[in-house]
């Protein structure tokens, strides 16, 4: 009778008040009228009214007192299919919004399924059930307990809302019941944001015990929220954290902070405060923040917040467009370590920087304008260097104006030699306060112009491989005056492939790279067409004079630099490795580092070695530096995925930091298990294990993915 469709829904639009308001459409395999006042449909019946799909094996509906007696096996839709419910049999209006549904399931999101004796729909928002288990794991006939469930006499839906309220819940884990409440309230997997509580975590800690953290989710409308977690440990520590975030037409802002009492520093109030943000700007400018302070050195490792000894604040504005770029930006730090100063390290930041590309046309070539400010105060007003681990003055204020314009061009020799043209020229200008050697107003000048020349040679062999070996040799002339000027942001200088061949290897603008030198190199790479590739690069300065610009830890001392080698291997079954070394003509190594890592589909391995000598005078580093570090990731099977990191330092003989942490998930459950411990210690922190135990129950409002359900036998 399906060709009929059109006929027998306006049949029941006609027959029925209660659906003559829209029209609905009935499909089914037989319709018969009797008694002028049943319609029967039987055989695969559908009805679709109002955004519901009802489908069953038969439906009667009854004139006179308005109602559909339906036969099951029944599956009610709600419209977008956010709800499903199945039952046996139901007696329900003519518009499905009211009546009763006996042997019946329903299904929130097609993740959250609750089982009841019977269900009661009202008024097509209220969706009553009675003697109800609820749970997201799937369940089998063999074995029906789930992972977990509630249980609970009786729950209430809330359509509109999106809420479910338990009277009488019992939560049951592998059937064991672990706890009651009275009523509880949770929203349905339906609701992204709503109030109540976050699923709690356990943490434990040698200095701070065992506690618990019990968020609290606050829904303060569309666009802001607050979480609130009280942190109460067994060792007398007591914490709340504060999350809000709000969220803007052309932007966002997220504050995080906390406040704790506890006996790791008894009567002492502890805190931090972090907030980050961004906004966009008229002009295609914009704007973002960060904020990171802490009461004292040791809160943020204490309560496993953030593992740094710098936090810093900052303010930026940039637009990048092509060829240009603008910035502006405002810094502050806050040392943590116990060998520095908070008085006499810069405590306010300010730089300006205008940058420019452009054609220079006749000439060719591409030039560049680079306009830049900076300024810096510490606190201190001593002019003398004082007990820290530097050797800057304690006081010392400085403002620096530069201007530097640079320009390059390429051509194409004969026989395929690529020649390059370049050169810049800039001019700094410094204000210097509080500072017993370089008080007063200070200036330079400085310029710089080279020729490179590279000679690729490119070979295919028989294999399908293809050879590059690239000698490259690039001659540089550069005044040599630094016009006696301090330099606190180019003290760390890398040697490495990307600087190799540059007119001015400081990271900064306090220090130019001077004299004449050759810098010389070359490379080779082999592509393999089995999809492995290597790197091999080999390379030196030599000097005309030693200007003493760099330390024995950069490898650039000297009128002869030491060699640079570096090497890199990417293989197609996800081996990759990639090594440089900086070392001296009798193999000397002044600096060393490699990464390795492997991944296939459930193993990730990576680690990192480095190795520099001691630099006291230029770098601060007073001893060497030997570490190892390491990072793997185990999918031991489609549930469970293992974490294991460390560190040890080979100069002090010790590990400093081991993690291993177990991830074990399934269709309804996430349990994340983590144990670490930090040896390092300090005036402030000292070694410390750390115990984490997390569950994510997925399907009530869990954001976590599923893994794969358990299988039915």
């Amino acid at each position: 009778m399906r060709a009929l469709l059109r006929l027998i829904a306006l049949m029941l639009a006609l027959s029925s008040p209660a659906l003559a308001q829209e029209t609905a459409a009935l499909v089914s395999d037989r319709l018969s009228i009797t008694g002028d006042t049943r319609l029967i449909a039987e055989g695969n019946v559908e009805v679709f009214f109002q955004g519901r799909t009802l489908r069953a094996s038969k439906i009667t509906y009854d004139q006179a007192a308005d109602r559909l007696l339906i036969e099951g096996p029944i599956v009610l839709t709600e419209e977008g299919g956010k709800a499903v419910i199945l039952a046996s049999q139901a007696d329900l209006a003519a518009d499905l919004s009211e009546g009763l549904m006996t042997s019946a399931r329903m299904v929130l999101n097609q993740q959250l399924q609750l089982a009841a004796n019977r269900i009661m729909r009202v008024d097509g928002r209220y969706t009553a059930l009675d003697n109800v288990v609820a749970s997201s794991c799937k369940v089998c006939a063999a074995n029906p307990v789930p992972i977990w469930e509630i249980r609970a006499s009786r729950v209430v839906h809330d359509q509109e809302e999106r809420q479910l309220y338990f009277d009488h819940a019992r939560f049951r884990v592998a059937g064991v019941p672990v706890f009651y409440i009275p009523r509880l309230r949770m929203p349905d997997p339906t609701l992204d944001r709503a109030t109540g509580f976050l699923q709690p975590k356990l943490r434990t800690t040698s200095e701070l015990g065992t506690g618990l953290k019990f968020p609290y989710f606050i829904k303060i409308g569309d666009s802001r929220d607050l979480t609130v977690t009280p942190y109460i440990t067994t060792k007398n520590g007591r914490a709340v954290e504060l999350r809000y975030r709000q969220a803007f037409a052309t932007g966002f802002i997220e504050v995080n902070g906390s406040f704790a009492r506890d006996e790791i520093l008894p009567g002492k109030d502890r805190g931090h405060l972090f907030a980050t943000g961004w906004f966009g700007l008229p002009q295609g400018f914009g704007l973002d923040f960060k904020v990171q302070t802490a009461s004292d050195p040791g809160y943020l490792l204490d309560y496993g917040i953030l593992n740094t000894d710098r936090p810093d604040s900052r303010l930026n504005i940039n637009r990048t467009r092509r060829n240009e770029h603008i910035s502006g930006r405002l810094i502050t730090f806050q040392t943590l370590r116990e060998d520095e100063y908070n008085t006499t390290i810069p405590s306010v930041i300010a730089d300006l920087t205008f940058h420019r590309r452009f054609s220079l046309g006749p000439l060719g070539g591409e030039g560049g304008l680079r306009l830049q400010t900076h300024s810096h105060w510490r606190s201190s007003t001593s002019p003398l260097d004082g007990a820290d681990v530097d050797t800057i003055a304690d006081g010392r204020d400085m403002q620096r104006i530069s201007a530097r314009i640079d320009w390059r061009r390429g051509f194409i020799l004969p026989a395929g030699i690529e020649a390059t043209v370049l050169g810049e020229a800039s001019v700094d200008a410094y204000a210097i306060a509080q500072d017993a050697v370089y008080a007063g107003h200070k200036s330079r000048s400085h310029t710089a112009a080279g020729v490179e020349l590279r000679w690729p040679w490119v070979k295919a062999a028989s294999s399908g491989a293809v050879h590059v070996i690239e000698p490259v040799v690039q001659l540089v002339w550069a005044g040599s005056k630094d016009g006696g000027l301090p330099n606190e942001d180019s003290a760390l200088v890398e040697f490495d492939e990307g600087n190799l061949f540059s007119l001015n290897r400081f990271p900064g603008s306090d220090a130019v790279e001077l004299g004449r030198r050759a810098n010389v190199g070359v490379t080779w790479t082999r592509h393999d067409p089995s999809g492995w590739s290597m790197g091999v690069t080999l390379g030196r300065v030599w000097r005309e004079k030693d200007y003493g610009q760099f330390g024995a830890a950069s490898g650039l001392a000297g009128e002869t630099s030491d060699w640079l080698a570096g090497v890199n291997f990417a293989f197609g079954n996800g081996y990759a490795v990639a090594g440089r070394a900086i070392f001296d003509d009798g193999f000397s190594l002044s600096k060393a580092e490699a990464q390795v890592s492997f991944s296939r589909d459930r193993l990730w391995v990576g680690s990192s070695m480095l190795w520099v000598v001691a630099d006291p005078v230029l770098e601060n580093r007073p001893d060497p530096t030997r570490e190892i570090t390491f990072d793997t990731r185990w999918k031991t099977n489609d549930r469970l995925t293992t974490r294991l990191t460390g560190s040890y330092d080979f100069e002090a003989g010790r590990g400093t930091l081991a993690a291993l942490g177990l991830e074990y998930r399934t269709d309804c459950l996430v349990m994340d298990l983590s144990l670490s411990r930090r040896f390092t210690s300090s005036t402030s922190v000292t070694p410390t294990t750390d115990f984490g135990l997390s569950f994510e129950l997925l399907g009530i409002n869990g954001t976590g993915t599923a893994g794969p359900a358990r299988r039915c036998r």
